[in-house]
Order: structure tokens, then C-alpha cells, then sequence
């Protein structure tokens, strides 16, 4: 019987710095292919739980927290995408069978695409859930600027504390893209952000880790060029709104094209009727993420 989606097996990876921890959704056969998820900037392994769900035990699923967040919050720095791409890396090696699938969501689409080009022995095929492209700041825009308007209060919280669960809870109820959807699966995985005692929680995200992989986000150009340079399959799809579930999305077909994204190589497509957090744990797009993944691993 495969594993519950919310009570993923726990395994922890050695890496420098400390230990990765690692969620684990087995396969129902141990012939079956893996799967490696990676999560965006702010969020942690359980963000996958829809797509654990769904994928029903055809494949084993693993679901790093990266180093700074969730169960690898005391992992040390240095921090960055290049060195998640790393872990990603001991993961697979230390769990997987390797060359294994990866998918990314938001950051997590950077971090694959790199994992990618710095282990080509290790990632046989990527999918690219809203994220990997990378466009220049705008002249005279900050880079704390940029990415604060962009996470918005995702990022916020970090310098929060909260009396209770349920002050957090109501928090992330209140956030433009959460909330109308709210369900125990997301107050599951926004509880294994938050760390501490009452009346001092706060969220496992250390702040410094965030601000510098978000920089590189906006401005590292190893990153920026990964997508570029990715010699595997790879798949790219796009939520049609944004992070506040705005109607203007990160990518458009316009954006994708300025991007300079090759489509022989990437193709890209949207998803309809999905903002860059439903297109993860919403009906639609954790199933368009599920088929790609079948299809890629050759399972139906």
C-alpha cells in the first residue's frame, strides 16, 4: 500500500554542513522508478503531498527539505542554488538509482535545471514547474526590492512570530492564494514550517539562507544560463497567474519568448486555471505535474 501523503517515510542525507532531510513516499514495487521533488524558496518537502497523492505509489517520490528550511533547517551554509543543486545531487546518490527524474517548482525549477547540468550522470529527464527563466531587473529596481514584491508575504513571515497554530494558521488563510482553497492537506504542510514553542513560533526559514538564494535567483548568471545549457529532456510548464494569484503570472508566451527559451529543446506551455501555488497542490496542476512525471519515468 503506498505511503499517505501526509505521513511521508523520514530519511536523513549527509551533507556538508550537516544532514538533509529527506521525505520519502515508496513505490508499491521496488522495480518502480524515482522521482526527485524539489521545493520552491520559502516552502519544504511536504509541499509535494498532492502530487505524492496522485502519483498513488506507481513511482518512489522523494521530496528533500533544502538546506534552511523545514527538517534541514540547522543544515550550515554556505547556501545558494548551485549548492542545492549539490544536495539534490548526494540525494539521488544516496537514495535513488540514479539517472532519476527531478521536478522543480519555483526556486526549485533553478535548482533542478543546475542539478542538471552539474550532474548530467545523475538526472535523466527535468520538469520545470514555474520556474527556471530568469529576466534582468529593471534599471534602478533593488534586488531585496524585487524579491520582496515577489514573494510577497511568504517572505514577510520570516520576521514574524506567532502565539499560536492558529495564529499561523490564519496567516497563511489570509494570503490571496491559499486561502479560498484552504484544506488539511495545506495546513499540514504549512505546519511543518513553523518551529519553536508558544508563544514564539516562527518559521523554520532561515532568513539568511532565503536572501541569498533569492538573490541568485534574480541575479546569478550559472543559474540564469542552466535552463539554457540543459543537455537531458526537459519540459517546462507555467502557471497562467502569479504568486498572489494575480492575473499576470511569472511567464507569459511573450516572457518565454524575450527569455530567448529554445522550444526544440524546452518546450513550455501553461496550465489553465492556475497561480504559481495551485499549479502545484491544486487538482489541475498537481495532475498535469503527475502525468509528465508518468510519462517521463514510463510508467501509465
Amino acid at each position: 500500500m503506498s505511503q499517505s501523503p501526509l505521513h511521508p517515510e523520514e530519511a536523513a542525507v549527509p551533507v556538508p554542513g550537516g544532514e538533509l532531510a529527506v521525505l520519502r513516499w515508496p513505490a508499491d514495487r521496488p522495480d518502480a522508478p524515482t522521482v526527485v521533488a524539489v521545493h520552491g524558496i520559502t516552502a519544504n518537502g511536504l509541499a509535494w503531498y498532492e502530487v505524492a497523492r496522485r502519483l498513488a505509489g506507481r513511482v518512489t517520490l522523494l521530496a528533500p527539505d533544502l538546506r534552511g528550511r523545514g527538517g534541514s533547517r540547522a543544515v550550515a551554509g554556505p547556501y545558494g542554488l548551485a549548492r542545492h543543486a549539490d544536495d539534490v545531487a548526494a540525494v539521488i546518490s544516496a537514495l535513488g538509482a540514479g539517472p532519476v527524474t527531478v521536478v522543480g517548482h519555483s526556486m526549485g525549477a533553478w535548482v533542478t535545471a543546475l542539478a542538471a547540468v552539474r550532474h548530467p550522470d545523475l538526472v535523466r529527464r527535468v520538469l520545470l514547474v514555474d520556474g527556471a527563466l530568469t529576466f534582468p531587473l529593471p534599471e534602478g529596481v533593488r534586488e531585496e526590492d524585487a524579491l520582496a514584491a515577489v514573494l510577497g508575504p511568504a517572505l514577510a513571515r520570516l520576521s514574524m512570530t506567532f502565539p499560536d497554530r492558529a495564529a499561523y494558521r490564519e496567516f497563511w488563510q489570509r494570503h490571496p492564494a491559499f486561502g479560498k482553497v484552504w484544506s488539511a492537506e495545506l495546513d499540514a504542510y504549512t505546519g511543518r514550517d513553523l518551529v519553536g514553542v508558544e508563544p514564539d513560533l516562527r518559521s523554520s526559514c532561515v532568513l539568511e539562507a532565503v536572501q541569498a538564494d533569492g538573490a541568485q535567483v534574480l541575479l546569478d548568471r550559472e543559474a540564469a544560463a542552466a535552463v539554457h545549457r540543459l543537455s537531458c529532456p526537459a519540459e517546462l510548464i507555467w502557471a497562467e497567474r502569479g504568486l498572489l494569484d494575480e492575473p499576470q503570472g511569472l511567464y507569459d508566451h511573450r516572457r518565454i519568448g524575450l527569455a530567448g527559451l529554445d522550444p526544440a529543446r524546452v518546450p513550455a506551455s501553461p496550465v489553465p486555471g492556475t497561480n504559481h501555488y495551485s499549479i502545484l497542490w491544486g487538482e489541475r496542476g498537481a495532475e498535469r505535474i503527475v502525468r509528465g512525471l508518468l510519462a517521463d519515468a514510463g510508467v501509465g
